[in-house]
């Protein structure tokens, strides 16, 4: 992936920047120049582009790094879509921004990593690039080695989650500038940690898109959950998120992306964009969210991995009683779990009544760091009435169980922010929108819940998105880590990622020396083996938990690491193979 984008401003080093604008509906394309004074911005000169073939305009202005503009489309101003930098926000003036390259990074196997997923404006109490690289090393020292970005493109207002992007190649103006995410990223690779960025190419935001507004063909008549299509037999829409992909990972240092709903991008060409983009990135990670779970996004498009959510779906019904929405497809017992986990999904193409379409398909050939497990993850949490964690709806004790058995298995283990002290702020839905947007989605996201069991007892709970308060309870606390319960779960964790790293068998993950089962009807059992030797994870989750070997494995198991309700045993007898 190399070569300067297509569209947008690219200064020369010269005192001059080069713009390239492409609309199918002006006659006539400008750049104005704005000046900054205090919080306002003024417009002080124009510039035109000369037309040039196929809707293109272009120039080579005498405007350096740091200058600010708009696009005037005949009579129009409007932002850059291919804006660098937003510093006033999406429906402000873009700034120049000098191009940069990271140095080459032959970033740890994926099969090495645990993955840390964090938001950046609730990560800290400050919310913002600088802020998140100074808490790196704690999560370093926790035995994290790659952390997941949510979203960071610019979107509506200053707090959201980031799925609503709309400037695409601007880091959110909220979060700190491109230097300081470029400086996060640096830091992250200083202290041995990979980073990944969750990217949306399947929608983009409902304020601040002005995409159409220059060229309709952006866009095709089909419609996704969350808006109009980005229509992908548009060779220029193609190229914008190409162009995308290949800032973040080559100007920014990333070690990888997450497509974010690969199931909703609506793509009918005969190599879809999702396959190119994974032989665009090259040697780079990229992951999928894939609302079908389909192990083709791996074997046949070339991703290094997909969520598979089946783990987190069998274990969130096994715990919580749980029915409502796609909980309803899962049996919630330990035999399922057992299924997953031995199988890699659950799902292997039989019909999801929650879709009624085919989910999932055969796992076997998907090695063990192609499926990412989680207990929990920004979805799963943020998309609750009220934003719970799973800790926050069980004992303490059950979640130190289930965090004994995520992390005793071969799969890529994802963590959300906050899992690892059982952290008490939940994770809700927050926004930041114009108010009569944002009054039609808090309605929206209301009526979403009308049909879950309990609605009506919680319809006053539910917090008002749009309230900055919504956004305020769910920003961690990082001083509750050295309190109890807190600090117990920490080390916990700490012990279960060292021992990931460190024992000879934990360390390779190989799903092909397996197994998985229960026994008495009230334990889960998993066991791994290596020519290093054999360990053994037995998860009871019951009132009085009984976590010794079972009996049908033989003896000869020397405890490593208890908690109450799960243990890991190593054997003391000869070393298997």
């Amino acid at each position: 992936m190399t070569g300067e984008l297509s569209l947008g401003s690219c200064p020369t080093g010269r005192g001059t920047t080069r713009f390239r604008v492409w609309s199918t509906r002006a006659r006539r394309v400008a750049i104005a120049v704005y000046v900054a004074e205090a919080d306002r911005t003024t417009l002080v000169g124009e510039h035109p582009l000369a037309p040039q073939a196929g809707g293109l305009f272009e120039g080579e202005l005498p405007l350096a790094a740091g200058a600010l503009y708009k696009v005037r489309l005949d009579g129009r101003l409007v932002p850059d879509p291919y804006a660098r930098a937003l510093p006033f926000g999406v429906h402000g003036p873009a700034e120049v921004v000098a191009r940069e390259t990271c140095p080459e990074r032959q970033a740890p196997p994926l099969s090495t990593w645990v993955i840390y997923e964090l938001h950046v404006g609730t990560f800290t109490p400050e919310g913002t690039f600088a802020a998140a690289a100074a808490r790196l090393t704690a999560l370093a020292e926790l035995g994290v080695t790659a952390i997941e970005l949510l979203p960071v493109a610019a979107f509506s207002g200053r707090r959201g989650w980031g799925y609503d992007g709309v400037g695409l190649f601007a880091p959110h103006a909220a979060y700190g500038t491109p230097a300081e995410l470029r400086a996060l990223v640096a830091r992250a690779h200083a202290l041995g940690i990979s980073v990944i960025l969750d990217v949306v190419y399947n929608h983009f935001g409902p304020d601040g898109n002005y995409l159409a507004s220059y060229s309709p063909e952006y866009f095709a008549p089909a419609w996704t959950p969350w808006g109009q299509a980005p229509d992908f037999t548009c060779p220029w829409t193609r190229r914008l998120v190409l162009d995308n992909a290949r800032m973040w990972l080559e100007e920014y240092g990333f070690d990888g992306l997450r497509l974010d709903a690969t199931q909703a991008i609506v793509d009918p060409s005969p190599v879809s964009i999702v396959a190119e983009l994974a032989a665009a990135a090259g040697p780079k990670v990229v992951i999928a969210e894939d609302g079908a779970q389909d192990p083709r996004t791996v074997t046949e498009a070339g991703l290094a991995a997909i969520w598979a959510d089946d783990f987190h779906h069998c274990v969130h019904a096994l715990v919580t009683g749980e029915r409502d929405g796609y909980y309803g497809e899962y049996a919630g017992t330990l035999a399922e779990l057992a299924r997953t986990i031995g199988r890699g999904l659950l799902y292997e193409g039989q019909p999801w009544l929650y879709t009624r379409r085919i989910r999932g398909g055969p796992a076997e050939r998907l090695p063990a760091e192609a499926l990412v497990y989680c207990l929990q993850n920004h979805d799963q949490v943020g998309n609750r009435a009220l934003g719970e964690r799973l800790h926050h709806l069980i004992e303490v004790d059950v979640w130190c169980a289930l965090s004994v058995l995520l992390l005793f298995l071969p799969m890529t283990p994802l963590l959300w922010m906050g899992q690892e002290w059982a952290a008490s702020s939940p994770w809700q839905y927050f926004t930041d929108l114009p108010p009569e947007l944002g009054a039609r989605v808090a309605a929206g996201r209301r009526a979403e819940y009308r049909d879950f069991a309990g609605f009506a007892a919680l319809a006053d709970a539910i917090p008002d998105p749009q309230d900055a308060r919504t956004f305020a309870r769910s920003v961690l606390r990082w001083d509750e880590r050295e309190r109890p319960p807190h600090r117990a779960v920490l080390e916990l964790y700490r012990a279960l990622l060292e021992l990931r790293r460190t024992d000879p068998v934990l360390s390779v993950p190989d799903r092909s020396r397996m197994v998985a089962g229960t026994w008495e009807g009230r334990a889960l059992w998993v066991r791994r083996w290596s020519a290093a030797g054999e360990r053994l994870c037995v998860v009871d989750l019951g009132p009085a938990p009984d976590v010794r070997p079972p009996a049908s494995l033989g003896g000869g198991w020397a405890p490593v690491l208890a908690v109450r309700g799960a243990a890991i045993y190593a054997a003391t007898r000869p070393p298997v193979g």
